[in-house]
């Protein structure tokens, strides 16, 4: 009778803010014996959870055939919050924030944690009373969150480099390439989520075909494996830039080839014009046959006059 006794006071004592009870109780219980406190058994967990994930938190691994009363403790967006629930199916929750108390098929109760989000990270305080003592948990929850990869090729200061990163994951997350060099990394954190960048600077006798990133991470199993490439828009403002150069080059060339198509027919033209001119007589070849001319008439004019 006198072990119920403590058991129920220190009952009332975890739950006083929860459930109201005549005055008087918890001065009962102040008053007794230290001797007569319940032994408490004190365990300290961390569980990490991904992002998005459904959480369930297990204080005891006694069923309510056992358990008076579970309470559950901890702060969100700087509020205390307070769960709780006793065998007889009273239940408190003050902040009300998606979290709730549930039990397994066997009768077991847990917290449940839907779509688990990094404001759910935090100290969950657990405190569980049983016939024949006190369980007391705390739960360290932290979250992993996947970052985003990807890896490019870009030119600067007339040098080809490979760039791999990791953007806004948590834990940060570890890149290697396959090829050694000249490489630098930096880690940017924003607000608890972390970007890694690796810049590796590529030598001409470098390989580029068989070049890759390694990127790890504490939500994966396996790592993951990028190639970097050039950026579409790079390739495509690429491929502009040879296509107006090939043309302005047709185009040059064309030109060119008109130019001198046309000054080869004007030379042409200029040969056949002058080819087609008539001759032009000197006048000092002229005269002596004409003054032949005049001197046979003159005398063949005489010799008729003297037949006649």
């Amino acid at each position: 009778m006198w072990d119920m006794m403590w058991i129920f006071a220190a009952s009332i004592l975890l739950l006083s803010e929860a459930w109201s009870h005549e005055p008087g109780t918890n001065q009962n219980f102040n008053s007794m014996n230290a001797s007569t406190s319940p032994p408490k058994v004190s365990v300290v967990i961390n569980s990490t959870f991904n992002i998005g994930s459904e959480v369930n938190l297990t204080c005891s691994n006694k069923t309510w055939n056992e358990i008076m009363f579970v309470t559950w403790t901890y702060v969100v967006n700087n509020q205390h919050c307070r769960i709780a629930s006793n065998s007889e199916g009273g239940s408190v929750d003050n902040c009300k924030d998606g979290k709730s108390l549930r039990n397994t098929s066997t009768a077991q109760s847990y917290l449940h944690i839907s779509n688990f989000s990094n404001d759910d990270v935090g100290v969950y305080k657990c405190e569980s009373v049983f016939r024949g003592g006190l369980e007391s948990y705390d739960i360290h929850v932290a979250i992993t969150v996947p970052p985003k990869i990807l890896a490019w090729l870009e030119h600067k200061d007339n040098k080809m480099v490979a760039v791999c990163r990791a953007e806004r994951g948590k834990p940060a997350a570890n890149i290697s390439w396959s090829h050694g060099g000249n490489s630098s990394s930096k880690t940017i954190d924003s607000h608890g989520f972390y970007t890694v960048e690796s810049r590796l600077e590529l030598l001409k006798e470098m390989d580029r075909e068989n070049l890759t990133c390694a990127i790890r991470h504490q939500s994966w199993k396996g790592e993951k494996i990028l190639i970097p490439e050039l950026p579409k828009g790079y390739v495509l403002w690429l491929c502009i830039l040879v296509v107006v150069v090939i043309i302005v080059f047709l185009a040059g060339f064309l030109f060119f080839a008109q130019k001198k198509l046309t000054t080869s027919r004007q030379c042409q033209q200029s040969v056949i014009s002058s080819s087609k001119s008539p001759p032009t007589e000197h006048v000092e070849e002229v005269e002596p046959y004409a003054s032949y001319v005049q001197r046979v008439n003159s005398i063949y004019n005489s010799s008729a006059d003297l037949f006649t």
